[in-house]
């Protein structure tokens, strides 16, 4: 199902508009990892799929998964819940597990869809951590629906380099999240000075 719909969504997106991808050379090729991304609207979820060559297994909020037909359908593209009010042990061993064997884990740290700059959770660091799985940051650029895409706003999505997470200090944990934050700033700096 994943397939499928990604091929859905890639010939609806290059129908609507262009598509530009970024340094993703950057992208570990034998490993499992964690692709975080900026979250302002629905469709750099979409875009971002298309732009990761392996499937990815989102982490998606809970109250999407109470309607049975959405739940369902959330399920047979990789997506799982999480509860981000009051996450679980079940929460962090389950993208973990999917780490371990050699998977691709999409997080968006902010944790919610915004048009400002939201904090970041320690999610993506904490399971960076425990997985021993490199993190890759990435930054979207564009349209947030179809319908901007339709009127030619080109799509960017630009990637980081990968980078570990070793530690036993939640206060090193939240260090980590803080350098998230910084590298991910970086790349709209960057994506700039490449326009």
């Amino acid at each position: 199902m994943y397939h499928f719909t990604l091929s859905i969504a890639k010939l609806v997106v290059r129908l609507y508009g262009k598509v530009e991808v970024k340094n993703q050379h950057l992208l570990p090729k034998n490993e499992g990892y964690i692709v975080t991304c900026t979250h302002r609207g629905w469709l750099e979820i979409v875009i971002l799929g298309i732009c990761v060559p392996n499937p990815i297994h989102f982490m998606a909020k809970k109250e999407l998964f109470e309607n049975k037909v959405i739940g369902w359908f959330l399920r047979k593209i990789n997506a799982f819940p999480v509860d981000r009010n009051n996450p679980s042990p079940s929460s962090i061993k389950q993208p973990v597990k999917l780490l371990r064997s050699g998977e691709v884990i999409g997080i968006f740290p902010s944790g919610t869809r915004t048009s400002e700059e939201a904090p970041l959770k320690r999610g993506a660091v904490t399971i960076g951590n425990l997985s021993k799985a490199p993190i890759v940051p990435a930054l979207y650029v564009g349209p947030r629906t179809l319908k901007e895409l339709r009127k030619m706003k080109k799509a960017t999505i630009i990637f980081g380099e990968p980078f570990y997470i070793k530690t036993n200090s939640k206060e090193e944990l939240a260090t980590y999240t803080e350098l998230l934050n910084e590298k991910t700033n970086l790349l709209e700096k960057q994506i700039g000075r490449m326009e």
